[in-house]
C-alpha cells in the first residue's frame, strides 16, 4: 500500500506533487500539512499531531468531510513526523512518500529524514519528494530514473555502509565502504537514463536532483 504523507514544510510548486497524490492509496497529515491538502482539494484519511500549525478554518472543513483527528498534547516525547510514521506502519503502509517534509528548518529537516530509518531498515520504501529533488532511504537496492547528466548524492545515515557499488554513474563504486564522517560520494552525475544504487549492510540516503541544477 502507497501511503502518502503531507507536513508542514517547504512544498514549491505544489501541483507539482499531484501525481504521486493521485496514485496514493492512502493519504495521511501531519497537523499542518493539512493546510496544504485544503488548497489542493486533497481529503487526508487521517490529521495527527498536536494542531498547532492547521488553520482553524481547515480544521472545521475536515470535520465536516468525517476525517478522522488523531489529536496529540504540544508537550509531548515524539514529534508529529514520528506519530505519523507509527499510524502509517499500523495501516500497513509498505512504501511510505513524504510531501513537504523537507527545507523550511534544518533541525525538522534532518529529523523528518532520520526518522524513516527504522522502517527503511526494515525493508519498507520510504522516500521524500520535492519539486527540485527527491531523498530515498536505501538499505537494499534503488534504481535512479533520469537524464544523463542529473546529479545524484549518496550519504550514510548509519556510522558505515559496506558493500556499496553504483553503476551507470560517471563516476562508479564497486564494493566500496562509505563512512558517515566522509561524504565523498556526493554529486555524481548519471551516464546512462537509469543508476542502480546498492548496499549490502547499512542505510543510504540516495538524493536524485530532478534536472541540472541552478
Amino acid at each position: 500500500m502507497k501511503c502518502v504523507i503531507l507536513a508542514n514544510g517547504d512544498y514549491g510548486d505544489v501541483e507539482s506533487c499531484r501525481w504521486l497524490l493521485n496514485e496514493a492509496d492512502i493519504i495521511l497529515c501531519a497537523d499542518g500539512g493539512a493546510n496544504y491538502a485544503y488548497k489542493m482539494g486533497i481529503i487526508p484519511a487521517y490529521i495527527v499531531g498536536d494542531m498547532d500549525s492547521i488553520l482553524p478554518q481547515v480544521v472545521d472543513y475536515y470535520k465536516e468531510q468525517g476525517v478522522e483527528f488523531r489529536r496529540y498534547p504540544q508537550r509531548k516525547d515524539f514529534t508529529d513526523t514520528q506519530l505519523i510514521l507509527a499510524l502509517a506502519k499500523e495501516l500497513n503502509a509498505d512504501e511510505i512518500v513524504f510531501l513537504g517534509s523537507l527545507g523550511k528548518r534544518l533541525d525538522h529537516t534532518l529529523s523528518n529524514l532520520y526518522c524513516g530509518a527504522e522502517l527503511a531498515m526494515k525493508g519498507r520504501k520510504v522516500w521524500h519528494y520535492t519539486a527540485n529533488y527527491s531523498a530515498y532511504l536505501v538499505n537494499k537496492e534503488i534504481t535512479i530514473s533520469g537524464k544523463v547528466g542529473d546529479i545524484v548524492s549518496v550519504l550514510v545515515l548509519t556510522d558505515q555502509a559496506q558493500g556499496v557499488y553504483e553503476e551507470g554513474f560517471e563516476y562508479p563504486l564497486k564494493n566500496v565502504i562509505l563512512e558517515k564522517w566522509n561524504p565523498y560520494a556526493i554529486s555524481n552525475v548519471l551516464a546512462t537514463n537509469e543508476g542502480v544504487i546498492t548496499v549490502r549492510e547499512g542505510l543510504l540516503l540516495v538524493i536524485h536532483y530532478h534536472g541540472k541544477l541552478i
